[in-house]
């Protein structure tokens, strides 16, 4: 018998932000952060124009490389202006110089 070495284990994707996240879960936060409407606008693809509901839009990325690949850039676009949103709020306003 040869000793086959077990398959090395998949590393952790600490800094990855789709990590662990289901597509279900990305349509639903942009459909919830954009509405449905503006979604349809951002990536144009039928599943959000027509009567968009989140299970039809799952058959079809699921089928469609290019489009799920879009979403998902769309959802990182969405991470990072929550993030700038988050910070402005943080920042205490700036008063203008004295003149």
């Amino acid at each position: 018998m040869t000793d086959v070495p077990a398959p090395a284990p998949k590393p952790a994707q600490p800094r990855n932000p789709l990590h662990g996240l289901t597509l279900e879960a990305i349509v639903t936060a942009l459909a919830d952060y954009y509405g449905w409407e503006q979604l349809g606008h951002l990536v144009p693809i039928r599943c959000f124009i027509s009567e968009p509901s989140v299970g039809s839009s799952l058959k079809f990325l699921r089928k469609t490389p290019w489009a799920r690949d879009k979403v998902e850039s769309l959802y990182l676009f969405m991470l990072r202006e929550q993030r700038r949103e988050q910070q402005q709020q943080q920042q205490p306003p700036q008063e203008p110089p004295a003149q």
